[in-house]
C-alpha cells in the first residue's frame, strides 16, 4: 500500500489530535481529579500512536506509547497527577509536534527523545519520586555538558520569529559559543562583560544557560548566545576575545535555512541511546494496522472525537482569482439592474431579477470560502501563557472570548506573531508577581482577557490585563534617553501619545533582560505587521490597574452591503454592518455640549458629526436646513450620528483600493464603482468615532 497517498490526511489528523491533547491536558491541570478528561486524552494518544505506527513513523509511535502507559495508570486511578507529570507530558507533546512538523517539511519524523522517554519510564515505574537520575532528566533542564555542545539550545516560536524578521530587515543573526579560561575565578563577571559588549553591538535574543544562571555562576566554562547585530562575525569575535580570560569564541552567521533547521530538526539520537528507543518502537509497532483500527473504533464508540470533516485543500491564489472575477460580475450586475430599471421591459426585468438572486447566493458562498474563525490562532495561546507563567513564577488566568469571530484567511495567517508578542509582553511586563499583587491588594491570580469582535467592516482583537499598567514617567524618561523624543516634545505629549511611545523601535523599559522580553524587540514589530495588514494598534493604560492593547484589522472582504448616500453632487457608501438605523433630526433638536453638537438618541446623548465638514463638500451644507437626514453608526459600544444630504438606497458594492498614491486619507477606506459607472468613496465609520 502506498502510504504517501495518505500522508496529507495523517498530517491533518495528527495536528487535530495534538491540539486536542494540548487543550485537554490544560483542562486536566485545572481539574486533576476528573477522569473523563483523562479518558479523552488517552483515546487521542492511542489513536495517534496507531496512526503513526501504521504510517511507519516509529519514533512518533514510541513516544506516544510511553505517554499512553503513564495515562493508563492515571485513568485506572493507580497514579495521581502532579506538576512533575504534567510538565513531562507537555514536553512530550512539544516533541510530538516537532516530529509532525519535520514530517510536514519532508523529513522522517525522527528525533532524540531519549530524555523524555526515560522520564516517562521513571514515572511509569514510580522511580521519579525517589530522586533517581531519571527525575533530573524529566525536568527538562539541559545539563552543563549539553549547553557546552551547543546542540541542545532550543529556540521557541517567539525567538525564531524575531531572528527571521531581523534577517529579513537586513541585520545579521549569530550563534556565538564562548569558552572561559579554566582558571577563571569570576566567571559571572566575564559573562556579564561579554553580554554588555553584545548589547552595545545589537540585541541578545537567547542565552543558554539563562541570564539568571550565568549571574549566579550556575554553569561550567562555556555558554551559548543567539544575537542580532550589524557587525560582521570577524568584528564580533575580535571584540569578544578582547575580554580578559576569554579562551575562545566561535561566531556562526545564521540564515533562514539554518534557523529553520534549528527550529524544526532535532538532533538524531546518538548510538548508545538507540537501544531503548528501538525496543519501545518494536512494542509500539506490533500489529499497527489492527491497532489503528481498534483505536478508531474505540474513539468512535465513545463519541469523544470530533467528526471527520469533508474538506479539500484549495490554493489561496485560486480563491483570490475567484473573488476578483466575481467582483467584476457584481459590478456588471449593478449596471444591468440600472439599465433594466431605465428600459422597463418585463422580460429583461425578470431575467435580471433571477440573475440577481443567483449571484446573491453565489456571493454568500464565495465570501464564506475565505473566512476562518480566529480560534485557529487563539487555541495555541492557553498553553503558551501557562508555560510562561510557570517560568516566571506567576499565577495567570487567560480568558478568551469571541474565538468564533471570523476573519479573512490571509489576515489569520499573519496575525499570529503580533499576538504572541502582545501576550508575552502582558505576561512579563504587565502582570505582577504574586507578592507584588498581594501587596497592592489584588488577587494573587492575574487575569489576561483575549477578545475578538466585529465592528463595522473591521475585526477588533483586544489583549487586556489587570497588571501594573504603564508608568508614564518611566516611559518618558526612557524615550528621551533613547532619542525617541526631545524634552520639549515630551512636555506637549498627551497620555495616549506617551503610551504609543512603547511601539518605537528598540524601546524597552524593562529593568532586567530576560529570555521572554525586555530587549526592545517586539512591539515595533507588532505595529509594523498590523500596519502592513491595513490595520492599526492602540494602547490604553492606567497605572496600577492594567493595560489594554486594541488591534483593529480589516475583514479584507471584496464585496459588502452598503447604504449609498449623497452630499450634494458627491456619492458615498457606508457599510451596513456599521449602521444601527437611519432617521431625521430637526434643527431645534440639536444640542450644544461644551462646543460639541449632540443629539438625544434612545435615552442617551450621542455626538452629531457633519460629513459635509469632514469631507469639505463643495456644494452641500446642512446649516440652512430645518431638518436633516442622519445615519446612526457604532464602533463597539460607542455610537454617533452622521448628517447626510440624501439617501440613495442599499446596494452590494465591490471594495477597491485607492492605490499607493492615495493612502491615509481620513475616514475613507476605499472606493467602489457604481452601476452607472460613477465612483463612490467608502466611509470608514470607525475613524469618525473617537
Amino acid at each position: 500500500m502506498d502510504m504517501n497517498a495518505y500522508l496529507s490526511m495523517f498530517i491533518d489528523e495528527s495536528n487535530d489530535h495534538l491540539q486536542a491533547l494540548n487543550e485537554n491536558l490544560l483542562r486536566l491541570e485545572g481539574e486533576p481529579e476528573d477522569l473523563t478528561i483523562v479518558q479523552s486524552i488517552f483515546r487521542s494518544a492511542h489513536t495517534l500512536k496507531g496512526m503513526s505506527a501504521t504510517m511507519g513513523f516509529e519514533d512518533l509511535a514510541s513516544l506516544t506509547h510511553e505517554m499512553e502507559n503513564v495515562l493508563d495508570l492515571v485513568r485506572n486511578s493507580k497514579l495521581k497527577m502532579d506538576s512533575f507529570i504534567f510538565d513531562t507530558l507537555f514536553k512530550g507533546l512539544d516533541a510530538l509536534e516537532a516530529m509532525v512538523q519535520d514530517i510536514v517539511g519532508g523529513g522522517t519524523g525522527k528525533a532524540d527523545v531519549t530524555a523524555i522517554v526515560a522520564s516517562l519510564q521513571s514515572i511509569f515505574k514510580g522511580e521519579y519520586k525517589t530522586g533517581g537520575g531519571a527525575a533530573a532528566t524529566a525536568a527538562g533542564t539541559p545539563s552543563k555538558g549539553t549547553s557546552q555542545s551547543g546542540g541542545a539550545v532550543d529556540l521557541d516560536e517567539f525567538q525564531m520569529s524575531i531572528l527571521l524578521q531581523s534577517i529579513e530587515s537586513g541585520l545579521q543573526a549569530y550563534h556565538i559559543q564562548v569558552h572561559i579560561n579554566e582558571d577563571c575565578v569570576l566567571k559571572a563577571a566575564r559573562s556579564y562583560m561579554v553580554f554588555d559588549l553584545l548589547e552595545r553591538a545589537g540585541e541578545i535574543v537567547k542565552s543558554e544557560p539563562s541570564v539568571q544562571d550565568l549571574e549566579q555562576e550556575k554553569f561550567d566554562r562555556s555558554f551559548v548566545v543567539f544575537t542580532i547585530s550589524k557587525l560582521s562575525s570577524e568584528e564580533l569575535q575580535k571584540q569578544i576575545l578582547s575580554v580578559s580570560e576569554i579562551e575562545s569564541a566561535a561566531v556562526t552567521l545564521l540564515d533562514e535555512e539554518s534557523l529553520t533547521l534549528l527550529g524544526t530538526k532535532p538532533k538524531e539520537p546518538e548510538a548508545p541511546a538507540e537501544k531503548p528507543a528501538t525496543a519501545v518502537s518494536a512494542a509500539a509497532s506490533e500489529a499497527p494496522v489492527a491497532q489503528a483500527a481498534a483505536a478508531r473504533s474505540q474513539t468512535a464508540a465513545a463519541g469523544a472525537s470530533a467528526p471527520v470533516s469533508r474538506t479539500i485543500r484549495v490554493d489561496i491564489d485560486r480563491l483570490d482569482t475567484l473573488m476578483n472575477l466575481f467582483s467584476e460580475l457584481v459590478i456588471d450586475r449593478g449596471r444591468l439592474e440600472q439599465l433594466s430599471s431605465e428600459i422597463k421591459r418585463s422580460e429583461l426585468s425578470e431575467t435580471v431579477e433571477h440573475m440577481s438572486r443567483v449571484t446573491s447566493d453565489l456571493q454568500s458562498i464565495v465570501l464564506k470560502l475565505r473566512m476562518v474563525p480566529v480560534d485557529t490562532v487563539f487555541n495555541r495561546f492557553p498553553r503558551m501563557v501557562r508555560d510562561l507563567a510557570k517560568s516566571l513564577d506567576k499565577k495567570i488566568d487567560l480568558i478568551i472570548t469571541g474565538a468564533d469571530t471570523e476573519l479573512d484567511r490571509t489576515v489569520i495567517d499573519e496575525i499570529g506573531d503580533p499576538l504572541v508578542h502582545l501576550l508575552r509582553n502582558s505576561v512579563d511586563h504587565g502582570i505582577e508577581t504574586v507578592q507584588d499583587r498581594l501587596a497592592a491588594g489584588k488577587p494573587e491570580n492575574g487575569t489576561i482577557h483575549l477578545r475578538a469582535f466585529h465592528s463595522g467592516n473591521h475585526v477588533f482583537i483586544e489583549v487586556e490585563e489587570d497588571g501594573a499598567g504603564i508608568n508614564r514617567e518611566k516611559v518618558l524618561k526612557t524615550a528621551i534617553k533613547n532619542g525617541v523624543v526631545t524634552e520639549e516634545e515630551a512636555k506637549r505629549l498627551s497620555n495616549d501619545e506617551i503610551h504609543m511611545l512603547i511601539f518605537a523601535a528598540g524601546f524597552s523599559t524593562a529593568d532586567k533582560i530576560s529570555d521572554i522580553s525586555g530587549r526592545g524587540v517586539g512591539l515595533d514589530v507588532v505595529r509594523s505587521k498590523i500596519t502592513s495588514l491595513g490595520g492599526n494598534v492602540t494602547v490604553d493604560s492606567a497605572l496600577g490597574k492594567g493595560t489594554k492593547f486594541s488591534v483593529q484589522l480589516p475583514l479584507t472582504l471584496s464585496i459588502i452591503s452598503a447604504m449609498l448616500i449623497k452630499l450634494g453632487s458627491e456619492k458615498y457608501a457606508i457599510p451596513l454592518s456599521s449602521i444601527i438605523e437611519t432617521g431625521i433630526v430637526r434643527k431645534e433638536q440639536i444640542l450644544n455640549v461644551h462646543g460639541n453638537r449632540m443629539i438625544e438618541f434612545r435615552g442617551s446623548v450621542i455626538p452629531l458629526i457633519s460629513l459635509s465638514r469632514v469631507f469639505e463638500s463643495p456644494d452641500y451644507s446642512e446649516k440652512d436646513e430645518e431638518e436633516t437626514e442622519i445615519v446612526v453608526i457604532r464602533k463597539g459600544d460607542k455610537w454617533a450620528a452622521l448628517t447626510v444630504d440624501e439617501f440613495i438606497g442599499q446596494s452590494e458594492i465591490v471594495l477597491k483600493s485607492l492605490g499607493k498614491y492615495l493612502t491615509n486619507i481620513e475616514a475613507i477606506s476605499g472606493a467602489t464603482i457604481l452601476g452607472d459607472g460613477q465612483v463612490a468613496l467608502i466611509i470608514d465609520t470607525n475613524a469618525l468615532i473617537k
